[in-house]
């Protein structure tokens, strides 16, 4: 049997992604797994051993390329999550099972349905997504975190990121697509007081994400010496490679701390508190801290129309500083504190 994931928008949702072809490696013998990625994210995928071959697709393509991506013997096709001009292609391509959530108006294009409201924010993301197996006639198992591979030529070349700097070793990504972030000044005076307390920082993030930092927190600021600013400079699995070879991650709910837990390295995650970034939902199956803001759960933000704007700036450069030092010293499961 051969089957495609389909799953083609960000690093994190990719990541989670993963256990959905551990399961069916586990499941079906025999079968022959792809998955259908965004060709941004596709990478994080060498290597793995529960996925035969990638496929890559932007969501803007035109219906006729769309639809090559399901071509070549695929027997069933497992949206992760409804993308209706996806959805359509495989039904035009003619796959013979095609599995989608149950409540959507394009779940007419599937013909295994699983009836599943993703809105309750009540388990993971992973464990949604392993919930869609019911739609090959499965019976999901319990999620096991996923884990990504490097090679040893990957490692060594990460290694020489790191190359002649102090230890603990620690990657600040400032950026992120699908959350609030913090202030991107507060992600500096935090690589520069990890800095100057002797902790070897590297910053990462998108071309996008570095003339944003650029902008909004180096303007006119000099760097500590200890800083390697990478950000705009490196590929996804470089960005891999380094994050692995770090002690800790720090960033936003976005992808790299998705990376980061699925490489083994602990993550310092700083979530806002709307509603559909629930760590419930979304958090890192990993090991580290998640700081939340202690206010009302929100639906969407409002920005300075709220009274409790910003409340981010709750996290302060200090106590993240100082939560950080205590994850480098003691690695524990991930907890979550509300700040």
């Amino acid at each position: 049997m051969n089957v495609l994931i389909v799953r083609p928008d960000g690093i994190g949702d990719l990541v989670l992604s993963l256990p959905v072809a551990t399961q069916l490696r586990q499941l079906i013998p025999g079968v022959r797994i792809g998955v259908l990625a965004n060709p941004v994210a596709a990478p994080i995928l060498e290597h793995h051993p529960d996925i035969d071959y990638v496929r890559t697709v932007s969501l803007q393509a035109a219906i006729p390329d769309m639809m090559q991506a399901f071509s070549g013997g695929i027997d069933a096709v497992i949206f992760l999550k409804p993308f209706r001009r996806l959805m359509w292609a495989a039904w035009r391509a003619g796959v013979p099972l095609r599995v989608a959530t149950g409540f959507r108006w394009q779940s007419v294009l599937s013909n295994r349905w699983v009836y599943e409201h993703r809105s309750s924010f009540q388990k993971h993301e992973s464990d949604y997504n392993v919930e869609m197996l019911k739609g090959l006639r499965l019976t999901p198992l319990s999620v096991v975190a996923p884990v990504l591979r490097l090679t040893d030529a990957e490692r060594a070349g990460g290694e020489r990121h790191w190359s002649g700097t102090v230890m603990p070793r620690v990657v600040i990504h400032p950026g992120g697509v699908s959350a609030r972030h913090w202030r991107p000044v507060h992600y500096r005076d935090l690589a520069q007081m990890l800095a100057q307390q002797g902790y070897a920082v590297v910053l990462t993030g998108s071309p996008v994400e570095r003339d944003q930092f650029q902008r909004e927190a180096l303007d006119g600021a000099v760097l500590h010496p200890g800083i390697s600013n990478l950000m705009g400079q490196l590929t996804v699995r470089e960005l891999m490679a380094v994050i692995g070879a770090a002690h800790v991650v720090v960033s936003g709910a976005t992808g790299p701390a998705h990376l980061a837990a699925a490489l083994s390295v602990p993550t310092v995650s700083l979530f806002d508190p709307r509603r559909n970034n629930l760590p419930t939902r979304w958090k890192p199956l990993g090991r580290g801290v998640l700081l939340r803001p202690d206010v009302p759960t929100c639906e969407k933000c409002i920005g300075e129309a709220c009274p409790y704007w910003d409340c981010l700036d709750r996290f302060t450069v200090a106590d993240v500083a100082a939560r950080l030092g205590a994850v480098v010293r003691s690695v524990q499961p991930l907890t979550i504190h509300h700040v």
